[in-house]
């Protein structure tokens, strides 16, 4: 019997699903590096205030990270039902799902708001930093927390837009806050045009200014191209975007609570030693932006292929993400081990500095594949809606594995820095393999939103 041939549409079916993953990863992937960028450029322009500076902007970030666990929530949640509802062509229910995910972003703000800029300050000290640190952190948090809507409103707004598979207009919207940031922060801290030199808290002031004019270009390019249906709030909707949602806040907060004391234990072995983590965590950060991206692209394309009922794309979809992922950070993963000390130069010229900093980016490239993998496989059991198991996975690594671990480390057994730095390691390979074995067990049928 001869086997029939394959039809060329379906050979060509992998090329095509490849094509889509790349055009909407490759934005969300620039954007994350952009995103990231901002961070960054603060503390390479706040290296030469001297290492209290770097750690003080550090922490400000962290905290706010933390803080936008909610919102990550939210937008996820957000990104999901509206990728279902898109992909099944409901797109009057999309613009609902889109103007409520909006209205609920704005309260939840407001109160975020407050409590960061009455109560940031208070949470510096706690963590237990240096009073000089405890100063700088407090006047770049409080800035940072009273106009963090702008920072909310880029959140939310491109979540909504990944949902449409519109991943570009966000892109461009971060490559906008970059390029006002740099123009901004440097005069702001240094004092150059005729400017007071600010320090730290110029630093918070540029990146209010420039998150506020990105804000405002997505904003008008989604009312232009109609994606809001301004009515009254769609409750059962947003029961829905929540439903997906709130294990991603938990998971998020789960994750950035469980950052916050693995950070305390870094900080317990100096300031020296929690610059170079600060740094090398910046460096880092990078080489999340492929997994992140093809992250998000599988969650889009997940449920926009199960939301129109296509099951086979939807596992292609996810395939093509993780190959992808897993080439570009190998690739990341070399340049880290090689040349640690180059990339932690960038950022400070102090030699106690780049000597830890270097060995924490060693330690991470051995993190950098089941890192990919973590990402690809969450992103893909997301955009499933199957966010609870996301959650405790993280929950577990987290807390039962890295602060646990880290903690017993630092004071039971009086291990060094970097002993506490290579428990991250067991996290993610963990991670790594408790997303890929729920995935490989899920059946795709029956989870249209």
């Amino acid at each position: 019997m001869s086997i029939p041939p394959v039809p060329v549409s379906a050979r060509r079916r992998p090329v095509s699903i490849r094509r889509n993953v790349l055009r909407l990863s490759l934005p969300v992937l620039l954007s994350s590096l952009f995103q990231r960028l901002v961070s960054i450029v603060d503390v390479f322009m706040t290296g030469s205030l001297g290492a209290s500076a770097i750690a003080a902007t550090g922490l400000g970030q962290l905290l706010m990270v933390t803080t936008m666990t909610v919102f990550w929530g939210l937008s996820t949640g957000a990104t999901v039902v509206i990728s279902h509802l898109w992909g099944g062509g409901r797109r009057e229910e999309a613009g609902r799902a889109a103007f409520v995910t909006c209205l609920a972003g704005l309260v939840m703000t407001s109160l975020c708001s407050l409590a960061g800029y009455c109560w940031g300050g208070e949470i510096a000290r706690m963590m237990g930093v240096d009073p000089g640190v405890q100063v700088l952190a407090a006047e770049y948090i409080r800035l940072v927390f009273l106009w963090m809507i702008w920072t909310t409103g880029l959140n939310v707004l491109s979540a909504i837009m990944h949902g449409t598979g519109d991943t570009r207009t966000p892109m461009e919207a971060i490559i906008l806050v970059n390029i006002l940031h740099v123009l901004l922060a440097w005069p702001l801290i240094y004092g150059r045009w005729g400017l007071p030199p600010l320090g730290v808290k110029g630093a918070a002031i540029a990146i209010n200014s420039s998150e506020c004019v990105g804000f405002i270009y997505l904003l008008f390019h989604g009312v232009r191209k109609g994606i809001f249906r301004v009515t009254f709030p769609d409750l059962p909707l947003f029961g829905k975007i929540w439903q997906v949602g709130w294990p991603v806040a938990l998971e998020r907060i789960a994750q950035q609570s469980g950052q916050l004391f693995y950070s305390s234990f870094i900080i317990a072995y100096g300031t020296t030693a929690y610059a170079a983590h600060q740094i090398g965590l910046s460096i880092e950060s990078l080489s999340f932006m492929p997994g992140a991206g093809m992250g998000i692209a599988a969650a889009t394309l997940m449920g926009q292929a199960l939301g129109a009922r296509k099951y086979r794309r939807a596992r292609i979809s996810h395939i093509e993400a993780l190959r992808l992922a897993v080439g570009v950070m190998s690739v990341m993963a070399v340049i880290f081990f090689t040349i640690p000390h180059l990339l932690i130069g960038l950022f400070s010229s102090d030699p106690a500095v780049i000597a830890q900093g270097s060995v924490f980016l060693k330690l991470v490239a051995f993190a950098q594949v089941p890192l990919a993998i973590s990402f690809v496989y969450a992103g893909s059991l997301r955009g499933t809606g199957d966010t609870f198991y996301v959650f405790i996975v993280t929950l577990v690594a987290m807390w039962g594995i890295r602060v646990a671990f880290s903690w017993m480390a630092s004071s039971w057994f009086h291990l060094s820095l970097y002993a506490v730095w290579g428990v991250f390691l067991i996290d993610w390979y963990f991670r790594g393999v408790a997303f890929a074995w729920r995935y490989h067990r899920r059946d795709l049928h029956g989870t249209v939103l």
